[in-house]
């Protein structure tokens, strides 16, 4: 597997894959890699494609009161686990690499990021759609695979590719889960086993709420109430929501067969982890 850790090293060994011939294909990570990565990897591969994965911890991403230095890193370890992925090519750049201290251009972004982790995390949906971009420009891929996990940095990311005419197709790889349920995240290792036991609770909790609102409840009145139990449980909900699946605009009640499709979607923290999820509604 080749490593490239400038923009030079990067375009040598980007021209050297072209010249098999296959597509370029963009896995992008922060690190801290997990089977959930690596499915995304075996995905871009299923398609024929030459694999780059980036790693690039965001600083555009995190907040003033988020822990950016805290995010758990272990270079060689997610080099290693890449190479037995069967990824061709690792991209680690530096902050200053990405971003130069004469930059002057980021990409705001409203639609589908305005709400939920958009009013969460104010400007997060920025830097992930700055870096996004930048990779595409450094990388040059013609798709790049994002996990159903981060559902709604998903439809963020594909309006800027359909805003911008990016020639990138998006391929949206299923969330991987541990066995009781949790969705694989780089941050599940910062939990306390108390903590982990207490995690499958989120996408247990959605779950249920998906089979109630199928049966034609009020979604506010079922999502208030799945908040609260998951409250109650000693999961602190940021916000549980039935809401369009590519606007993410909140729905009343699950959508007839034959509609756009609903997805329901959550938030949630225990201790100083913050949890996502979602989930389709049939």
């Amino acid at each position: 597997m080749l490593v490239a850790r400038t923009l030079d090293e990067l375009a040598g060994d980007r021209a050297m894959l072209a010249r098999n011939g296959r597509k370029l294909a963009l896995v992008p990570t922060m690190g801290a890699l997990h089977a959930g990565h690596l499915a995304l990897v075996e995905a871009a591969r299923r398609r024929g494609a030459s694999v780059v994965a980036s790693i690039f911890v965001n600083p555009l991403q995190f907040g003033p009161a988020e822990d950016l230095a805290g995010y758990p890193r272990d270079e060689a370890a997610d080099l290693e686990a890449l190479r037995e992925a069967g990824c061709e090519l690792a991209w680690l750049p530096e902050v200053a690499t990405m971003y130069p201290a004469a930059s002057a251009s980021v990409i705001e972004v409203s639609g589908p990021a305005l709400r939920w982790e958009g009013a969460a995390r104010p400007g997060h949906f920025r830097g992930v759609a700055t870096v996004v971009a930048k990779l595409f420009g450094q990388v040059r891929p013609q798709l790049a695979c994002f996990g159903e996990k981060d559902w709604q940095q998903l439809q963020v990311v594909r309006r800027m590719v359909r805003d911008f005419h990016f020639d990138v197709d998006i391929v949206a790889v299923p969330t991987v889960r541990a066995p009781d349920g949790l969705a694989l995240s780089s941050r599940n290792r910062m939990l306390t086993p108390v903590e982990r036991a207490l995690a499958p609770s989120l996408h247990a909790t959605l779950e249920a709420l998906a089979a109630e609102l199928a049966d034609g409840l009020p979604a506010i009145t079922r999502t208030e109430a799945a908040a609260a139990a998951l409250g109650a449980a000693g999961v602190q909900p940021d916000y549980v929501a039935l809401v369009d699946a590519e606007t993410l605009e909140p729905l009343e009640a699950a959508r007839p067969r034959g509609e756009s499709p609903a997805r329901l979607i959550a938030a949630a923290r225990l201790g100083k982890v913050r949890l996502i999820d979602n989930l389709a509604m049939p």
